[in-house]
């Protein structure tokens, strides 16, 4: 009997307050859907990654020879233990359809595996497969696939059977450089080995079983791998030893047949008489150092050098681990101060609920019900709002969230997704926190209320006891507010609790909307402020010489878009400071800042007493103005320079020196094989164009232009943006909920005031305003508050998404302060007309009964 009443007590809570119920279930539904939603898509990027890769055999390393590697080169690398090896052939060519530059590889066998997308792999040497990107170039399965003629390639016509993905490939937007064409390859291409000329394998791909099972983004595999390879170095060195001498030996075997043709050419002259044989002797000795020329042409084109490239070497595995990295970042921030206002607002919601039974408690208890039989029903109507919300939450934060963020990557990388992981223990610690918020206030609440005796929870609770606020002690200021501000200011101040937990209530959710536009803002200000701010010029051009420059310096002073140009020393140095260090910098040396400062600004002053360091380096280093640093270069030549100054740069390493100081501390003149160009506006098209020319006199071996960089940057801002939506929406949402439930709590514990006031013969709309007055301030203090909140918990965040290349500045538009503000605005508008419908139908002879 007494189980039964208090189910049917459960359920007349729920029902005679549906509205406050639903409250709490939306809040903690809101909560959990972010925190599980967010911070299950950083993993689940991880996963879908991971799962291609190990699925397609992708190689951990690329191995990449200067004279390319042998059959027996690759079978020693093949004979190494927990090591599978690879070799593959690969060159550019150009089509003979708008000219586009393709990377062309061999079919491989086990390692990188292709993922058809469309149609099938090649099975002779007549057929291809292409880029399932070069759809958007016009190809299609059955076309004639035609090449321009290519050193290297046995034929030049193909059909296409199908399109693929390559784990080699995973930026669909970028695909590598070259020194062809615009210098930008636009596609690749897969054939059998059969239509490679030569023997020779240009590449080996290495890959480690035992590093399988590792994430491949966590520095953890990045530590394994270089292990792996450091072991390896040995091998490499002896390979490399052992086919410079085998090269150099064979054509210097036939070198050598000549010279001693030549030697006994020498001899049967010496046997004639001098004046005869002069004539014959120089033309043998210019035959000698011919010769001599052709040996050290022999031996130096024989030297061999590997080249290793790992995953994290590569452009789009390494944008998509920074993009997963700064979701993640993110994700351990946001969506906790999320839940933590939800938190506070549930629990102060339940706690509310509790005292308003009071009554009812001292009824039960006086009738002789135990402790444990009164807390049940308030027990489960605790449980059973957490467990909806946070089932609900949970499976919709899951399953919505993680695909809506990776369909969003997808427009950039070629991953395909697989199952989403479910993240059980962020969902063990969202149901856990939503059950202290609901069962949690319950227990303290209810635990509070019985200790009294049933005589005193029969009576109602004793109204606070009246006192001066601050601004009655204002008496000029007092005594010119009116009667209805006098008592919305007593009321306020005199239930403080009540008046913090709107204030906090409010302030959390506008500081959210905030943040979310405060990320977008900032990240965004990160990208252009670099290509605007910073780097001011328009392209990058690297030359095979710096004295071979003259063809190139033509045709840029033939285009009137070209405006200046700047020749620098361009390296990439390592530094240390003491125990720290950062190992890809980009060094610059240029004669002096006023040649400079047309193309990269410099927030600092550059003399010829040091160096500018960039600011990230500079934080990562520990250093200021005035430090030391060791600065080794690619030769391991160290020197030790000062620093005199740090420039503000947002992504990337950067020391910048005047050629005076480099010359100084290196003892050597630094050589300018980089020009740096300022150019008008150019179209994707024009930029194309002159990378075309310039690359075609042979002399420039790289082109970059800024403008590349700059849409990459503004495609990851893109896949934030939706990101920061979802925030900005479910923030406002809990900013919603948040003012309609204190509002509620408010009426709900005033409601015998407010009906004296009715019957007194206040009309509705003043009855309304009664109440709303005090909203406003709440609101206003609210906003106030959140606005810097809202900054705080920005530049947090963006601390926390920083890497180790990018810096993101603390950038809110004024947008997002006014739509911070306007949207908690709205949002007490449309609580104040609810409340007013609520208050014009409340029965105030009910109201107004005596409790004894």
């Amino acid at each position: 009997m007494k189980q039964k009443l208090q189910f049917k007590r459960l359920q007349r809570q729920i029902q005679n307050n549906l509205g406050r119920f639903l409250a709490i279930v939306l809040i903690i539904l809101l909560g959990v859907l972010l925190f599980v939603g967010i911070k299950s898509s950083g993993p689940d990027l991880y996963q879908h990654a991971e799962v291609y890769l190990q699925r397609q055999q992708a190689s951990d390393v690329q191995l990449i020879s200067t004279t390319g590697f042998s059959t027996t080169d690759v079978k020693k690398l093949q004979d190494q233990p927990q090591l599978q090896v690879e070799a593959g052939q690969n060159l550019t060519a150009l089509t003979t359809k708008n000219n586009q530059t393709v990377a062309l590889l061999s079919l491989p066998k086990t390692l990188n595996q292709l993922q058809v997308t469309q149609g099938r792999l090649p099975k002779t040497a007549q057929e291809v497969v292409l880029d399932a990107e070069a759809k958007r170039a016009g190809y299609r399965l059955g076309q004639t696939y035609q090449l321009q003629k290519t050193t290297g390639l046995a034929r030049t016509t193909f059909k296409i059977v199908g399109f693929v993905a390559s784990p080699l490939y995973l930026n669909k937007t970028s695909r590598g450089t070259t020194t062809i064409g615009d210098g930008t390859i636009n596609h690749f291409a897969y054939v059998t080995t059969a239509n490679f000329t030569s023997k020779v394998a240009t590449r080996v791909y290495l890959r480690f079983p035992k590093l399988a099972s590792l994430n491949p983004f966590q520095s953890n595999y990045q530590t394994k791998v270089k292990q792996r390879l450091n072991q390896l170095a040995p091998l490499f060195k002896k390979l490399q030893t052992q086919r410079t001498t085998d090269l150099a030996a064979s054509g210097l075997a036939k070198i050598a047949l000549q010279q001693a043709q030549l030697a006994a050419a020498k001899a049967q002259l010496q046997q004639l008489p001098a004046a005869q044989a002069a004539s014959q002797l120089a033309t043998l000795d210019q035959q000698a150092q011919q010769l001599a020329q052709a040996t050290k042409q022999v031996k130096q084109q024989a030297k061999t050098t590997y080249y290793q490239t790992t995953r994290h070497d590569d452009s789009g595995f390494s944008t998509y681990g920074e993009l997963a990295e700064r979701i993640m970042a993110i994700a351990n921030v946001f969506p906790m101060f999320f839940f933590l206002i939800a938190i506070l607002v549930t629990f102060t919601t339940m706690t509310r609920m509790v005292e308003e039974d009071r009554n009812q408690i001292g009824a039960l208890k006086a009738l002789g019900y135990t402790k444990g039989e009164i807390s049940q029903s308030y027990w489960w109507y605790a449980i059973i709002a957490a467990l909806l919300g946070t089932v609900l939450g949970g499976v919709l934060g899951s399953q919505t969230l993680p695909r809506i963020v990776f369909k969003m990557m997808q427009n950039q990388f070629s991953i395909p997704a697989t199952n989403l992981v479910w993240d059980w223990p962020t969902f063990a610690i969202a149901a856990g926190l939503a059950l202290f918020s609901t069962l949690g206030a319950v227990l303290f609440s209810i635990q509070r209320e019985l200790r009294a005796v049933p005589a005193t929870l029969l009576l109602p609770r004793a109204p606070k006891a009246g006192k001066k606020i601050l601004l009655e002690r204002i008496t000029p200021l007092w005594r010119r507010l009116s009667f209805n501000q006098k008592v919305s200011y007593r009321n306020l101040f005199r239930y403080k609790a009540r008046m913090w937990m709107g204030i906090l209530g409010i302030a959390g959710g506008t500081g959210l909307i905030l943040t979310g536009f405060g990320i977008r803002d900032s990240i965004d200000h990160s990208g252009q402020s670099q290509f605007s701010q910073v780097l001011t010029y328009q392209a990058a051009f690297t030359f095979k010489d710096a004295a071979q420059t003259s063809q190139v310096a033509q045709i840029l002073a033939a285009d009137t878009k070209v405006k200046q140009r700047v020749p620098v020393t361009a390296e990439m140095v390592k530094l240390a400071h003491q125990t720290k260090r950062v190992n890809e910098v980009t060094l610059y040396a240029v004669k002096n800042q006023q040649a400079l400062a047309p193309f990269i600004h410099l927030s600092t002053p550059l003399n010829d007493h040091g160096a500018v360091l960039s600011e990230k380096a500079a934080e990562l280093l520990g250093v200021q103005a005035g430090s030391t640093l060791k600065l080794t270069t690619d030769n391991q030549q160290p020197v030790t320079v000062k620093v005199t100054g740090i420039t503000t740069n947002y992504a990337g390493h950067f020391i910048y020196l005047t050629n005076h100081y480099y010359q100084q501390q290196f003892k050597t003149p630094p050589v300018a094989k980089t020009w740096l160009v300022k150019t008008q506006q150019l179209t994707v098209n024009q930029e194309n164009a002159l990378a075309k020319k310039v690359l075609a006199t042979k002399q420039v071996v790289n082109t970059n232009f800024l403008s590349t960089q700059k849409r990459a940057v503004d495609q990851q801002t893109q896949m934030l943006q939706l990101i920061v939506v979802i925030f900005i929406v479910l923030s406002g949402l809990l900013t919603f909920i948040v003012l309609y439930n204190l509002t509620n709590i408010n009426v709900s514990e005033r409601i015998r005031e407010l009906s004296t006031i009715k019957v007194l013969g206040f009309f509705d709309r003043e009855v309304t305003l009664y109440v709303a007055r005090e909203n406003v301030l709440l609101t206003i203090m609210g906003i106030v508050i959140g606005l810097g909140f809202g900054n705080l918990l920005t530049r947090f965040i963006l601390r926390q998404a920083e890497t180790e290349q990018v810096i993101f500045p603390l950038a809110i538009s004024l947008t997002g302060y006014l739509t911070a503000m306007g949207m908690t605005v709205v949002f007490t508008l449309i609580v104040m007309l609810v409340t007013h419908r609520h208050l014009r139908k409340v029965d105030m002879i009910s109201a107004l009964k005596a409790n004894d």
